[in-house]
């Protein structure tokens, strides 16, 4: 059982750092040559498509990740160091992700529905900060694995 729930500690992280790695470093740049309007709402339409998975891969990494803790180490006690800071560093990028999830990621979706493009982009480049902080985090998350 500690194998599968390996295996699916380690896909959700994929899932989410990599989509973190490819929306910072290969869309963002590459979507910089769209006009606002089709920039914004190209965002938008990614978000839209993406956050769910991160749901889904906050999800899981909570699930196997106590799992391991609990079943694995036999509880925080006898866990090492390096579990600990993944945990810690593990519920700051869930916290950051729920804060733009339901305070920065609404605003956005109202303001490209309304065509406010510059408080879309406005909101998008808050997004972009709390991205770039995730993955960051995410990638010493990686190295400590």
């Amino acid at each position: 059982m500690n194998a599968i729930a390996i295996a699916l500690h380690l896909v959700s992280s994929v899932i989410w750092v990599g989509g973190l790695f490819f929306a910072y470093i290969v869309l963002r740049p590459s979507a910089v040559a769209l006009e606002p309007p089709q920039r914004l709402t190209l965002w938008a339409g990614v978000f839209k498509r993406f956050f769910p998975w991160v749901w889904m891969a906050i999800v899981l990494l909570m699930v196997t990740g106590y799992w391991l803790i609990f079943d694995w180490f036999k509880g925080f006690a006898t866990s090492p160091g390096h579990v600990h800071l993944m945990h810690l560093l593990g519920w700051v990028m869930t916290l950051l992700f729920v804060y733009l999830y339901y305070r920065i990621y609404p605003v956005f979706v109202a303001a490209v529905k309304n065509q406010d493009w510059p408080m879309a982009a406005t909101q998008l480049n808050r997004i972009r900060h709390v991205v770039l902080t995730n993955l960051v985090i995410g990638m010493v998350l990686l190295v400590l694995v």
